[in-house]
């Protein structure tokens, strides 16, 4: 059986689909089915709203800090029904909402999405993964080609003018050179960057 919610880090996932426009070298549904308290995140089906709201049911939102969409897939490719389970978290509890994503919302839809994620998600954690467009398109390996780098860095932008609480990441293992080059960019749109430790 899949798992549509998991726990990692003391905080509460939400794995809402398995579509993600991206083959980044380092993703971890590359080298596991699981990942914290989920033993399977390749999902069967598409969750429909009501089945993750009667999931999300077996859990007390009080014991998290925060409710994460992320998983196995790009959340944004299921843009409605996560803003709908956003919603339902938000009416049970006061527990922030992050998405987690690949900042590529605004090509998988052809229109911006920040907009639409106002009053709905608090925090949106954007993986950057590398300063500059040749190298990210080298890890990242986005459908879209180029083109990609330069929508994510205005999807940032877009997030932080609509007030949501907007930050860019990378994995260590980009190196050093590469850390600094890119938190130089995050600080050029007045975003700040988490680099976080690579998972094996």
């Amino acid at each position: 059986m899949s798992d549509i919610f998991y726990t990692y880090g003391g905080q509460l996932y939400v794995n809402l689909t398995n579509q993600c426009p991206c083959a980044c070298t380092f993703c971890v549904r590359s080298q596991a089915k699981g990942l914290g308290s989920a033993e399977n995140l390749w999902l069967e089906h598409e969750p429909t709203t009501e089945e993750v709201k009667a999931e999300l049911d077996q859990y007390d939102l009080t014991q998290f800090d925060e409710v994460v969409f992320c998983g196995y897939g790009e959340p944004v490719c299921a843009l409605d029904r996560m803003i709908e389970v956003a919603d339902e978290i938000h009416r049970r509890s006061n527990v922030s909402v992050r998405l987690n994503t690949n900042g590529l919302g605004d090509l998988i839809h052809q229109k911006r999405v920040a907009p639409l994620l106002k009053g709905h998600i608090d925090v949106v954690s954007i993986s950057l993964n590398a300063p500059n467009e040749e190298e990210y398109l080298a890890v990242t390996r986005p459908k879209f080609g180029k083109g990609s780098f330069e929508a994510l860095l205005q999807f940032a932008r877009d997030c932080r003018e609509n007030g949501l609480d907007t930050r860019l990441t990378v994995v260590d293992v980009i190196g050093q050179k590469a850390i600094e080059q890119s938190r130089a960019l995050a600080q050029s749109l007045n975003v700040p960057l988490r680099v976080r430790e690579y998972t094996e």
